[in-house]
């Protein structure tokens, strides 16, 4: 396996605008998470970016950055836009997109990813779940839930489903975690296919992949990373960032 850490991001997010640049502990975040990938030792990382100020920052961090069309409609289409430039002859075999947002997620946790993948023969696209916070994370529906068939030691699944939905009866609830593995055939096929019945449904992109036949397996982490996608998760990064300094 020869795997890439691509971090796809654009200033134009409807909920919080300009987050990749937005200032936690003296840093801009689009840079924290580029540091976080770096450190996962899975790969090379780039950052496809959707603006030149986005590549101003990374390049000027020391980082490598891609400019990608800022009207491309996802984050699948922007990583494939920069693995083309990046990588126009196929060495990469492996495309781990990492959400520009975590600007505290674990190296360990992207490392797993990449690493499920070499474990698994079996398996098209890793994923990433965690427990549950708390037993409201069950009915609320913007907490997204992964059904998973466990493998023995209980670190890895199988995928058989995801949901925003209810889950009820006894057993953990697995939170998704929006960290993705792709073989490069998986994530080519992806993209080329429309928008599935049940992706419309849920609207859940991993739906179509599992609708095309692609095996999703998922590693277990300890806890959900802060995910910045609010003013409010905005401060909660920050007040973490003091306190880890």
């Amino acid at each position: 396996m020869n795997p890439i850490i691509l971090i796809p991001a654009r200033m134009a997010a409807t909920r919080l605008p300009g987050k990749p640049l937005a200032d936690i502990g003296g840093m801009p975040m689009i840079v924290r998470v580029l540091r976080r990938a770096e450190a996962a030792g899975a790969g090379p990382v780039a950052v496809a970016a959707g603006d030149p100020e986005i590549v101003a920052a990374v390049e000027q961090a020391g980082g490598r950055a891609v400019l990608t069309d800022p009207d491309l409609p996802s984050g699948s289409d922007r990583i494939l836009a920069a693995l083309a430039e990046l990588d126009p002859a196929g060495v990469h075999d492996v495309v781990i997109n990492l959400q520009g947002d975590m600007p505290f997620v674990e190296p360990s946790v992207v490392a797993a990813c990449a690493r499920l993948l070499a474990d698994e023969p079996a398996c098209d696209i890793a994923t990433v779940v965690a427990p549950e916070a708390s037993p409201a994370d069950r009915t609320n529906p913007d907490v997204v839930k992964a059904v998973l068939a466990m493998q023995g030691g209980g670190r890895t699944g199988r995928a058989l489903y995801f949901t925003r939905s209810t889950l009820y009866g006894d057993g953990p609830v697995w939170r998704h975690i929006g960290i993705y593995g792709y073989r490069r055939a998986a994530l080519e096929a992806f993209n080329a296919a429309r928008p599935s019945p049940l992706e419309q449904r849920e609207k859940l992109e991993q739906l179509r992949a599992m609708e095309l036949g692609l095996s999703i397996w998922a590693a277990v982490a300890r806890d959900a990373p802060i995910s910045v996608d609010s003013p409010s998760d905005l401060e909660r990064a920050r007040d973490f960032a003091k306190e880890a300094s």
